[in-house]
């Protein structure tokens, strides 16, 4: 089955159970609240390799669902997340195993592919509406990319919901992530046998942790067309989460076994386009990069911050204060999204706006930035701005520069980034370093290892141990 195939196939499916036409319950394969590339690739690999196989005693197809509550599949999902339409072009039409499987790599034509082969919350939410469907649905899941629902069940561990899909309870019934442990889902004896339960931090790309655990579990296939498909769609989001597997301090022993692995996959089939141009893995790492890149040029500020987005709360142990933590990741430096949004003044606008959202509602806002520098090097910046009045937030956002400025490397923030933009140096240090009418500080973050990953621990516990 071609990869195509299997997305149309588990759309319909979906389509089935939600109409009432199915009485057990699909596996859906839920990836991160960012959506990035490796979040949504992670969540089709996985899906493909353990369609209708696991789990073990109770085969049952598998359905990718993109965490995405405010984009449909189609032509704004072509808009907001063009790496992924660049992925999947680059993984099943070079060349297309099938005339019917041709499609262009443009918004308009990638929509109308997206649209009959992908699931959205946006979706999922859509469908319920359209059937009707008012009664509470139970549906079972495997979390890829994370490894906790955003509302748990407050009396069995595994269960959860959606934030934007309420009408939805899922069981959790395996996971693979490489972030910190969330403390959500149940003990391994709990889960129906042989689930997946791998939650280990260190690995650059969570499509390593799977690609491994399919292995392992002689779940990937070898040395067909069909998996040469997956082998590259796995590879493209391995490649951008390690940029090409030279991020200091991101990349494992994991990521360059997947990668040798797949790359070795799709060596095999030999294929070559119809041009006579041989698929090179640095030309998909470029083009998916690229594509990542300039659709920033589209956005808002506003789908700038949410694109990359996560968030959680914690919970002050002295005074009890709740603080929701959000968190904006952008391969574009600060000084381009000021720009975007005119001045600095506009840009705080734009970001307390954002962050004040119904949906979001935020105490704390970060923005973290990655980008190479003029000088060739690779740059991180980091902004933490105190959204609204809260004690415990200011408290934490401070106590986390005390705690965490040497092990980040923070220093006082200066461009160093080549946008070719007027020069807006003087006032982003003024304006975006500042203690009222509430505390915000931007910084160069020296430690370029320090993705959000590691960042984002170190601001929850600067909060937590209040």
């Amino acid at each position: 089955m071609t990869l195509l195939q299997f997305l149309r196939q588990a759309r319909l499916v979906h389509h089935q159970f939600v109409s009432g036409a199915l009485s057990d319950s699909p596996i859906y394969v839920i990836g991160n609240s960012s959506a990035d590339l490796d979040s949504i690739v992670s969540a089709i690999i996985y899906s493909y390799c353990a369609n209708n196989r696991l789990p073990v005693q109770s085969p049952r197809p598998h359905i990718p669902l993109l965490n995405l509550p405010n984009v449909p599949a189609g032509s704004e999902l072509s808009r907001l997340r063009p790496e992924f339409v660049t992925a999947l072009w680059s993984s099943t039409n070079f060349p297309a195993l099938k005339n019917e499987e041709k499609f262009e790599n443009t918004q308009h034509s990638a929509g109308n592919l997206l649209r009959d082969h992908i699931v959205t919350v946006a979706d999922f939410t859509q469908f319920l509406q359209d059937q009707k469907v008012l009664k509470q649905i139970i549906a079972e899941a495997t979390l890829v990319d994370w490894n906790a629902l955003p509302c748990p069940s407050k009396i069995d561990k595994g269960f959860g919901s959606l934030t934007s899909l309420s009408g939805v309870s899922f069981r959790a019934l395996g996971c693979i992530d490489h972030h910190i442990d969330e403390n959500y889902m149940p003990s391994a004896d709990s889960l129906p046998k042989n689930q997946p339960l791998i939650i280990q931090p260190g690995p650059g790309s969570c499509a390593s942790l799977i690609v491994r655990e399919l292995q392992r579990r002689d779940l990937w296939a070898e040395d067909t067309a069909e998996m040469a498909q997956l082998a590259k769609l796995a590879l493209s989001a391995i490649l951008i989460d390690t940029s090409n597997l030279t991020a200091e301090g991101k990349v494992t022993d994991v990521d360059r076994d997947a990668v040798q692995s797949l790359w070795k996959q799709v060596e095999g089939q030999h294929e070559v386009s119809a041009n006579g141009l041989k698929w090179e893995m640095d030309e998909l790492y470029e083009a998916v990069l690229n594509a990542k890149k300039n659709s920033l040029d589209l956005l808002t500020v506003e789908e700038v911050l949410d694109r990359d987005y996560k968030d959680w709360t914690e919970t002050s142990q002295s005074s009890g204060q709740s603080v929701k933590i959000g968190f904006c990741s952008s391969v574009k430096p600060i000084r381009w999204i000021v720009h975007k949004a005119g001045k600095p003044d506009q840009f705080l606008h734009a970001a307390r706006s954002f962050a004040a959202s119904a949906e979001k509602d935020l105490d704390v806002l970060v923005v973290m930035t990655a980008f190479t520098a003029k000088d060739g090097q690779f740059c991180r910046e980091l902004f933490i701005g105190v959204a609204r009045e809260n004690e415990a937030a200011l408290e934490g956002a401070k106590a986390f520069f005390e705690q965490a400025s040497s092990q980040l490397g923070l220093i006082d923030w200066s461009p160093r980034d080549a946008e070719d933009i007027p020069d807006l140096a003087g006032d982003c240090t003024s304006a975006l370093n500042a203690d009222s009418p509430l505390w915000r500080r931007l910084w160069v973050q020296t430690n370029a290892a320090g993705s959000r990953k590691q960042v984002a621990p170190l601001l929850r516990t600067a909060v937590a141990r209040l």
